[in-house]
């Protein structure tokens, strides 16, 4: 059982998977600090210190605070602002990862271009090839 652990836990896949999470982690931080830090600060002085995080609908009729934080103390509270500014939050993010990935497809489509792989087609795998074969056969032998 042992050895079967070690050969599963050591496989390429798990272990790649593993790198992936842990870097995935490392740069989920890096994203954070890159728009908390730097594009929210800029949205405020855009917007003139406009902070949804703060906005919220007291559900209680003992909620009598004025920020998020001390109401939910003291009842039921919809942080509607919160919930924007995540949203807020998830779209700049989302732009950032889609630029970066753009970035790389244009860096590997010009690394493509100059070792000449950027027009030649993917080969077709060998089961595919067979398949495709056995399709075309079939339709032939339909129409005899």
């Amino acid at each position: 059982m042992w050895n079967e652990f070690k050969q599963f836990a050591l496989r390429g896949n798990v272990v790649d998977l593993a790198i992936g999470i842990i870097i995935g982690a490392a740069f989920g931080r890096i994203v954070d600090s890159l728009v908390g830090d730097i594009f929210m600060p800029i949205v405020g002085a855009v917007t003139g210190g406009l902070d949804f995080s703060n906005y919220f609908t007291a559900l209680s009729g003992n909620v009598t605070a004025t920020a998020l934080n001390e109401a939910r103390n003291q009842g039921a509270v919809l942080a509607w602002g919160n919930f924007i500014t995540v949203a807020i939050n998830f779209i700049i993010i989302a732009w950032i990862l889609f630029l970066l990935v753009k970035g790389m497809n244009r860096l590997r489509h010009t690394e493509d271009v100059k070792t000449g792989t950027a027009d030649k087609p993917p080969e077709v795998p060998a089961d595919v090839k067979l398949l495709t074969e056995i399709r075309d056969l079939m339709k032939t032998s339909r129409t005899l």
